[in-house]
């Protein structure tokens, strides 16, 4: 048997992470898809590994399902706050983490000695299509135009970053009753985004926006945070919702808010799964 991976999942409004603690030390090596699996493997939305940071006390690096990198993630790092809580990393409210997006600060939200919530800042949208990356001049942006989603349906949309690209549809009838599974893929390697980009399918109801996405390198999730973040900028954006809005995907509810000076702030529920070990070797 090989070296044992030792790692612990954490989910946040269904969206699950296996949390790799290279604190100590770095892991044994491991094949992150295998791993991701969710019928031969572990199962999750991704892998977050944290180290040492040098800007932060923390660092965070997100590989997707796919085993491609990601350079943020709302409920990772709000999964990875309370990873750090619980496991008596930190005995505050309130962390800071490194990302390649940059600095993130962490909320937390605690309950009988447990992280049960956590509320992260998610910096300022962009909005250029240099800044997304999309194709075409590169200060001109994409907001509320057309779009052909395939099928002879055409839907507006906005493109923006998040620290992570991003195309939200304004569909006219429930999310539900869209192909995400097939419309999702399409975008998402459309050749308007050489980065490839994260889909959302947005409709607001009674106040509130309900949302299904299509995560890049993972494929339709039951939430996502920096999803929820940019459809709830974009409805801000296009006048349809104030600047706090619930987002509520499949797995749940999250909680957005733009403040004034244009950062936006994401919170939600966390919870501990379980800690587990797995055997590298046997995961291919």
């Amino acid at each position: 048997m090989s070296e044992p991976l030792r790692f612990a999942k954490y989910q946040a409004s269904g969206n699950d992470f296996l949390i790799v603690d290279e604190l100590p030390g770095p892991a044994p090596p491991f094949d992150v898809p295998a791993l991701c699996d969710r019928w031969l493997g572990v199962g999750a939305d991704g892998v977050i590994r944290v180290s040492s940071g040098t800007s932060a006390p923390f660092r965070f690096a997100l590989t997707n399902a796919d085993g491609s990198p990601a350079a943020v993630s709302g409920n990772g790092l709000r999964c990875l706050g309370a990873y750090l809580f619980d496991g008596g990393h930190v005995s505050g409210e309130e962390l800071d983490v490194e990302t390649p997006a940059g600095l993130r600060h962490v909320a937390l939200d605690l309950k009988e000695g447990r992280a049960v919530g956590a509320t992260v800042g998610m910096g300022t949208p962009a909005f250029t299509r240099s800044a997304i990356p999309m194709a075409g001049p590169a200060w001109e942006t994409f907001q509320q135009q057309p779009l052909d989603v395939g099928g002879g349906l055409v839907v507006q949309a906005t493109a923006l970053s998040m620290g992570n690209p991003h195309v939200v549809l304004f569909v006219p009838e429930d999310p539900e009753r869209y192909h995400v599974e097939h419309i999702g893929p399409a975008i998402e390697r459309d050749a308007l985004f050489p980065e490839r980009t994260n889909v959302e399918f947005m409709q607001v109801r009674d106040g509130e926006i309900a949302a299904r996405v299509w995560e890049r390198g993972v494929g339709e999730t039951l939430a996502c945070g920096t999803g929820a973040c940019a459809v709830a900028v974009a409805a801000n954006e296009a006048g349809m919702v104030p600047p706090t809005v619930t987002v509520r995907f499949p797995g749940g509810a999250l909680t957005v808010e733009r403040r004034g000076d244009g950062q936006v702030v994401l919170g939600g529920p966390v919870a501990h799964v379980f800690d587990g070990v797995a055997d590298p070797g046997t995961l291919t």
